[in-house]
């Protein structure tokens, strides 16, 4: 999941060949030097210091947490264990890397600066930053893991169960904390990638028991390939199963956007499936936006909206209560007026078709209104073949000659259930059932006004002759 990466290093499964389990069931690390090359001893009050150099090693009794680095030093008065060049400490949840590892033992806390690396030996999740503070639990101190680093830390996270060469999500943020296994924070631009999505806000923060990630200040989240789509609103929360994101919902002024569809209401529900959108819900309380869906050429509002998106490849939009949808025409016909269906529910069906470069796009070929259902539409007739002469018709007992133009009829109608079939961006049928009523217009005749009739030109005036 994009967001789990939260357990990244309070993990406490030990891993296949880990060192024996901790026995010493939460209190302070003692120390014990496994080996040293060179060490000098200086009295300190009524502590000693050790310095030592020359590679050493270390490890706390009674557990399998082990220190390695080229040189070291302990104060005895503040139970401190510093571990200063290539500095390596292996613990029953992590491995960290480091320039310099300081080790407070009272507190069970470790500071790693400069190049740290720390990788979740559960997971295989990883760290990377200037500096990490790392909390062990400690009897009557904490009962927990905690972990802190700062100044944009990088975190590589590949979940429970997977591999090393499984693709991770990375995150970076300004801060990042954890504590326990399942509670995690972010602050300050946060970033969220891998090669299928990408999710972006100023803070956030995840319960992995729960199953819900939480993106606030400005969030967004992409979802990328041919058929990408963005969702942005107020507040973003995201739900996982695992490593994988399966749901995400746009609380407030949500606006989701996909190649050949707009999705805008006050909350927007968008259900995902091997890392594809399959489905999307959009709906508000009755004093916010109506929910609207928009594609290239038509627009549908209702109460709410459900959107089918299989492999985010828009099929069918549904609208409910006071649903109401208008389609566009082509611009170079001479009626401006739009097409329109209004029902108690509307259902719009969309197929794949290849536009003039080849390339698959989502067109409408039907519209259903059910209950009180009603359509305003345009129907254009078969276009003329060029190579054939214009048809001719005469009007009335006037000899007028008119070219039959390609004006659309007009039809209203209203009925228990309509269905509006188009191709190409225009309607082929429309179909009624039940309480049926409406009506049907023709457009008038227009004259051709590039040819004149003999029979219909004055006659040029003879002069008169005087007397």
């Amino acid at each position: 999941m994009i967001v789990a990466t939260l357990a990244l290093l309070t993990l406490q499964q030990p891993a296949a060949g880990s060192p024996p389990r901790d026995t010493a069931a939460g209190r302070p690390c003692v120390l014990e030097i496994d080996s040293l090359a060179r060490v000098h001893q200086l009295a300190s009050g009524a502590d000693t210091n050790v310095y030592m150099a020359g590679g050493v090693l270390a490890h706390c009794k009674g557990t399998g947490t082990t220190f390695r680095s080229d040189s070291a030093a302990y104060y005895g008065g503040l139970k401190r264990w510093d571990m200063v060049g290539r500095a390596h400490v292996v613990d029953t949840s992590l491995t960290l890397d480091a320039n310099l590892i300081i080790y407070y033992l009272r507190q069970g806390r470790l500071d790693a600066h400069n190049n740290v690396v720390a990788v979740n030996r559960g997971n295989h999740s990883t760290l990377r930053g200037p500096n990490l503070t790392y909390y062990r639990p400690v009897q009557g101190v904490r009962d927990t893991t905690e972990t802190y680093a700062t100044q944009r830390p990088v975190i590589d996270y590949r979940g429970a169960a997977a591999s090393d060469t499984s693709e991770p999500y990375v995150i970076v943020a300004d801060r990042f904390r954890s504590k326990g296994d399942d509670r995690m924070w972010w602050g300050g631009t946060v970033t969220v990638d891998r090669s299928d999505l990408a999710a972006r806000g100023d803070s956030m923060n995840m319960d992995q028991t729960a199953g819900l990630g939480v993106l606030l200040g400005h969030p967004t989240v992409t979802g990328k390939g041919t058929q990408a789509y963005t969702l942005t609103g107020t507040r973003i929360e995201m739900g996982f199963s695992g490593r994988e994101m399966n749901a995400i919902r746009a609380l407030g002024n949500g606006r989701a956007a996909g190649t050949d569809w707009t999705l805008t209401a006050d909350t927007i529900h968008m259900k995902l499936a091997d890392r594809k959108l399959q489905q999307a819900f959009a709906f508000g309380p009755k004093d916010s936006v109506r929910a609207r869906a928009v594609s290239s050429t038509t627009t549908m509002v209702g109460d709410s909206l459900a959107m089918d998106t299989p492999n985010q490849t828009i099929s069918e939009v549904r609208s409910y209560r006071h649903a109401h949808s208008t389609s566009k025409r082509d611009s170079t016909m001479a009626d401006s007026l739009a097409d329109w269906m209004s029902g108690d529910t509307l259902l719009a069906h969309w197929i794949q078709t290849p536009d003039s470069t080849g390339k698959q796009r989502s067109t409408l070929n039907r519209v259903v209104a059910r209950g009180t259902g009603k359509a305003f539409t345009h129907s254009y007739p078969a276009k003329p073949d060029s190579t054939r002469p214009k048809l001719i018709q005469h009007v009335d007992s006037v000899r007028t000659d008119t070219v039959v133009d390609h004006r659309p009829s007009i039809d209203y109608t209203t009925a228990d259930l309509i269905t509006v079939d188009l191709a190409k961006g225009q309607v082929t049928q429309v179909t009624a059932q039940g309480h049926i009523n409406g009506f049907h217009l023709d457009p008038v005749p227009v004259k051709d006004t590039t040819k004149a009739d003999s029979a219909s030109k004055p006659r040029p005036r003879q002069p008169v002759k005087k007397p």
